[in-house]
């Protein structure tokens, strides 16, 4: 069977970076989970593709995703970032950069960090797809259904179930590789 990675990472060098060194990885740092998660919604109704290319955008913007700094934005702060930095303008999306940091704070404070509460919904193991082309990857999965229901109820924003199924995969609670790519789970 010849290796070939997932089709949808072969576009431009950014996606296949992206896609070899972080995609379907499972990660507990605390910072990198919440960098994800504010990429991912601000991919809401856009192509990752103009995600990648405005994150170190992103990292400047919002002080390389430190939790107290997001936190602690001010309106004022926040129509800044909007209007002098190369991110996604929509302000609801950057508005939502700092509730979800004081909700990821709370989480910390309930299971010690963000990775506890995330990882336990799959008691800590990666759930491993087996698809043999991309076109069978859903764009949301019941896993992401549950994680985001708890997550609005919890305040979180831009956490739907499409964006959350994308979120599990950026942080590797899922890896949705197909079987012949190299980087799938089996083949690493």
């Amino acid at each position: 069977m010849m290796e070939t990675i997932c089709s949808w990472a072969t576009s431009n060098e950014l996606m296949r970076e992206y896609h070899n060194k972080e995609w379907c990885i499972p990660n507990d740092d605390d910072r990198y989970l919440f960098e994800m998660l504010v990429l991912e919604g601000a991919q809401a109704g856009l192509s990752w593709s103009i995600i990648l290319k405005k994150r170190q955008a992103y990292k400047q913007a919002f002080n390389n995703f430190n939790l107290d700094y997001c936190a602690n934005l001010t309106e004022e702060e926040m129509e800044n970032i909007r209007d002098n930095t190369e991110v996604v303008k929509h302000l609801l999306k950057i508005q939502s950069v700092k509730k979800n940091a004081l909700a990821v704070k709370n989480v910390q404070s309930e299971f010690g960090s963000f990775a506890n509460y995330l990882w336990g919904f799959v008691e800590g193991k990666p759930v491993v797809s087996n698809w043999t082309n991309v076109s069978q990857m859903p764009a949301e999965s019941e896993l992401s259904r549950i994680v985001s229901k708890d997550l609005k109820r919890r305040g979180f924003k831009f956490v739907g179930p499409v964006t959350i199924h994308s979120y599990l995969q950026a942080i590797g609670i899922v890896d949705d590789h197909i079987i012949t790519c190299p980087y799938h789970t089996n083949n690493r």
